[in-house]
């Protein structure tokens, strides 16, 4: 008779996800991703994806250990680091500097922090920007994929879709399947659309994010007199809008707050790509909106039934 008195604080339904079941099943539906990308651009990509995830969780496990603070590569957010970070790297990068990639994003940006949940960005996002902008010519180097003829490029490296230097379009098929030049991740468009689906089938991510980020490119370019389909389907905006928008900690947690936040990647995405210095803005647009994260949820957080508003 007492048991149905007992109060308990909430939460009152408890959910069976957790932490490594969730990063789990995204490193599963980045699966079709990173076979597509070990098949257009050979052993190295997997050498490269092998020794990201090695190093981030390394990185995860020393400096926790240094701190005498818990382990916890066990939960893979730091496996799943490595790999989305490995898929923002050309196959070409030189490792020692895919090493400091990954030192970023692991030590400054997340441990630094005070670990998963507490960190302002996208671990991988950031190692990406930093990389970028501090080795900008590796990394704007991209091998020639498997499948992709061209008389317009060189038999050794190729400029992404998106550069203004490219002589001969690639088509909506060549885009859609991965045969172009890019980072080793966000080539091949049917595997990140697969694995997409699947996360949204296992509730792992809502569809709003995604929809309103790839919805605001096709608006924003058309209104901008560029092709929507070329500007979805060329660089990484699939990439980022279903793995690396829809991150728990750096995204909002309303489906208002989702939709403002895809909607500015989507804008500033395809501001960066029309007018700024560099052909590709997704990292940039990403990175800029996590910073408004914490502002997005002030704004579309619902008020408690009975609540006062904040003066």
């Amino acid at each position: 008779m007492s048991k149905k008195f007992v109060v308990t604080s909430s939460p009152h339904l408890r959910s069976g996800a957790t932490t490594s079941n969730i990063m789990r099943d995204v490193l599963l539906a980045l699966a079709p991703a990173l076979a597509a990308s070990i098949y257009y651009f050979g052993v190295r990509a997997a050498m490269m994806c092998v020794m990201c995830v090695t190093a981030c969780m390394f990185f995860e496990f020393a400096y926790r250990k240094a701190l005498k603070m818990p382990d916890t590569t066990g939960d893979f957010s730091a496996a799943l680091t490595g790999l989305l970070l490995a898929f923002n790297l050309p196959s070409s990068l030189p490792f020692w500097m895919a090493l400091i990639g990954c030192f970023v994003s692991i030590v400054i940006v997340k441990q630094m922090f005070g670990g998963l949940g507490k960190n302002f960005a996208n671990p991988a996002i950031v190692g990406r920007v930093v990389l970028l902008l501090s080795f900008t010519a590796p990394m704007t180097t991209w091998p020639v994929p498997r499948g992709m003829v061209t008389a317009a490029i060189d038999a050794v490296t190729a400029p992404t879709p998106l550069a203004s230097a490219i002589e001969v379009l690639p088509t909506y098929t060549q885009l859609f399947l991965g045969q172009i030049g890019g980072s080793l991740g966000e080539t091949c468009k049917l595997a990140l659309l697969a694995g997409g689906i699947y996360l949204v089938f296992r509730k792992v991510i809502t569809i709003t994010i995604p929809l309103a980020y790839l919805g605001s490119v096709a608006v924003f370019a058309m209104l901008l007199g560029q092709d929507s389909l070329y500007h979805l389907l060329a660089g990484g905006a699939i990439l980022g809008a279903i793995f690396m928008a829809t991150d728990y900690v750096t995204s909002p947690t309303t489906e208002r707050g989702k939709l403002i936040f895809g909607i500015g990647c989507g804008f500033i995405t395809m501001v960066i790509r029309v007018f700024g210095s560099m052909p590709e803005g997704a990292s940039f647009a990403i990175l800029l909106m996590n910073v408004l994260t914490p502002f997005i949820d002030r704004l579309t957080t619902n008020k408690a039934f009975g609540g006062e508003k904040k003066k």
